[in-house]
């Protein structure tokens, strides 16, 4: 069967299906009930009264003025089930969706205090009651308040048949999504269903609410069963690549890792998996356990191709994972072509979105990062792909070579502007340290020639301080040099390049460190036995260029160790899963 064609009747297929059931939502809405509006005495009623009652009670609503409030309620306590705009909304409506402030939580505690629970379900001409308002707006404390008053008013529908929850999703306000899908119980009065339960459940995803999704995920598993909406949530995921990071350790606990791999210092930020990636993985492990034909139509569906293009595209590393822990299912995945005729190692191969590639310090880094995903890639799919030509006569390393002939330029430019820019602090000093090691602080004596503190404990620390210093000064010149020499072809950036300039980087940290110590050293000799305070201050001092570099350098250094060392793991499998 020609995998083009169906992928293209496919794509045809879903996309109509897609304008379906949105032509569903918006032509056909749902039947509404009957309107339990408030009482419209007040806007029915005179011009004045209205003036003199309701507009000052609007103001107080919306500005949480109590005291304002108070003076014409005390007179008038039926005014809480009164309407004071023309579209229906009482006083606690226009309180709920007002800003959350300490006063507006108070003035909406008084006005509860004064109603009866069944006035918490009053709704305007939009079917909105006052609870579903402070749903949308997140006012997490007023819609609390009106919880704990009337305990259903939480299901009670608004606008279009929507609940409070779908709309804070639709929103994206995370803190009352958590608390609605909370006090519903995970969705399980009677108003709920697979249908409303999962366009929930998109919401939560479109709106990164990550953790209440996994959350529905497991508590619903019948949802999981339906090929139209996992499409779907997984087609959201895959445009979510931001939301796919770890958190990492910090440099020097992951430098004591790499070095010593049998202690593993664990540290207070370790790694952790993003709940979005958990919600990715739980939707393929309920994947892999449906019958094949559904795992064809998921995987070959059009929303599948675009998961593999985000992944790969979006140089997205943790839903590229998930081909290692689907097992051998990858290889169905990893020969289809797209319409152009370009297989997975052509869509690594064009250069990734300026956004993933900031992720990256430096611009040789980026390169080597372009390279790691290439050769991934080249290793993943069958050899006999690896050379196979799209529609325009391209083969994934040629297509590479032009898409990044730029960014190549550019990493040539930004790794030879560095090096030159730390040769000339490497050059400096060495010339420092060197002159330093023939004018010994104190002098020489003049008959012996032997220097005269060369029985204290300081001149030794002098001596070999400044000794280190030219020694890791003169081996730092000689890196950057190397570099500015290199021929920097691709594969240079790979590996060659960024070892270069971390072992550049890390010898001139270190002649710095030990011209700073050879400093402190000789102002021990010369002030010790007169002037002990200037050594002290002194000593002090010279550590404030050792802690600049470290803070202004370090975050380079850190990324060019985890670019060599840590990069290898970047691809890698969390778990495996059999498919069959």
């Amino acid at each position: 069967m020609d995998i083009q064609s169906t992928s293209s009747d496919s794509t045809m297929s879903y996309q109509q299906q897609q304008q379906k059931r949105t032509a569903i939502l918006i032509v056909e809405p749902p039947m509404q009930p009957p309107l339990n509006l408030p009482r419209s005495d007040l806007i029915t009623g005179s011009r004045e009264d209205y003036i003199e009652i309701g507009v000052p009670l609007y103001e107080a609503s919306i500005k949480g003025d109590w005291t304002t409030a108070e003076a014409i309620l005390f007179r008038q306590p039926e005014l809480v089930r009164f309407a004071i705009t023309e579209n229906y909304e009482t006083p606690l409506h226009i309180a709920a969706s007002a800003e959350s402030t300490k006063s507006v939580e108070e003035f909406v505690q008084n006005l509860v205090n004064m109603m009866e629970a069944k006035d918490l379900e009053l709704q305007n001409k939009s079917y909105n009651t006052a609870f579903y308002l402070a749903a949308a707006a997140e006012n997490l404390e007023t819609a609390r308040i009106m919880a704990s008053k009337n305990p259903l008013v939480f299901e009670i529908p608004g606008s279009q048949r929507l609940m409070p929850l779908y709309v804070a999703a639709l929103h994206a306000k995370p803190k009352m999504v958590r608390y609605l899908y909370t006090i519903s119980n995970r969705m399980s009065s009677d108003y709920w269903n697979i249908e409303n339960r999962g366009w929930v459940l998109q919401k939560c995803v479109d709106a990164e609410i990550f953790d209440v999704a996994l959350q529905i995920v497991n508590d619903r598993p019948e949802l999981c069963a339906k090929n139209n909406l996992l499409t779907d949530v997984l087609l959201l995921l895959a445009k979510k690549t931001h939301a796919f990071k770890h958190r990492k350790p910090h440099i020097v606990l992951r430098i004591i890792n790499s070095s010593f791999a049998v202690f593993h210092v664990h540290g207070g930020h370790a790694e952790e998996e993003s709940d979005a990636h958990q919600l990715l993985s739980e939707l393929w492990r309920r994947i892999v356990i449906m019958p094949k034909k559904e795992i064809d139509a998921i995987i070959r569906g059009p929303p599948s191709e675009v998961k593999r293009k985000e992944a790969i595209k979006g140089r997205h590393a943790n839903i590229y994972n998930l081909l290692y822990e689907i097992g051998s299912m990858k290889d169905m995945i990893t020969p289809i072509k797209d319409k152009n005729g370009n297989n997975m190692l052509h869509l690594v191969s064009k250069s990734a979105k300026p956004k993933r590639l900031q992720d990256v310090s430096g611009i040789a880094l980026q390169m080597q990062r372009e390279l790691l995903w290439f050769n991934e890639v080249e290793r993943m799919i069958p050899p006999s792909f690896r050379k196979c030509k799209n529609n325009d006569g391209e083969e994934p390393y040629d297509l590479f070579t032009i898409k990044h002939e730029k960014l190549v330029k550019k990493g040539e430019n930004w790794m030879k502007n560095t090096a030159s820019q730390c040769m000339v602090v490497a050059t400096l000093i060495a010339t420092i340290v060197f002159a330093a090691a023939f004018t010994l602080p104190g002098g020489y004596n003049q008959d012996t020639g032997i220097p005269f503190f060369q029985q204290k404990p300081t001149f030794i620390i002098f001596v070999i301080a400044d000794a280190f210093s030219l020694v890791f000064s003169s081996t730092s010149v000689l890196v950057f040099l190397s570099i500015l020499t290199s021929r920097y072809v691709e594969r240079d950036f790979l590996e060659l390049l960024p070892k270069k300039l971390m072992a550049g980087l890390a010898t001139l940290f270190l002649s710095i460190v030990s011209m700073m110590i050879a400093f402190g050293a000789s102002f021990f000799l010369l002030y010790k036995e007169h002037f002990r305070w200037v050594p002290i201050i002194l000593s002090n001092l010279v550590a404030l260029p050792v802690i600049l570099f470290a803070i202004l350098q370090f975050r380079l250094l850190g990324d060019v160790y985890h670019s060599v060392y840590e990069s290898r793991h970047l691809f890698k499998p969390k778990k495996r899963m059999l498919y069959y």
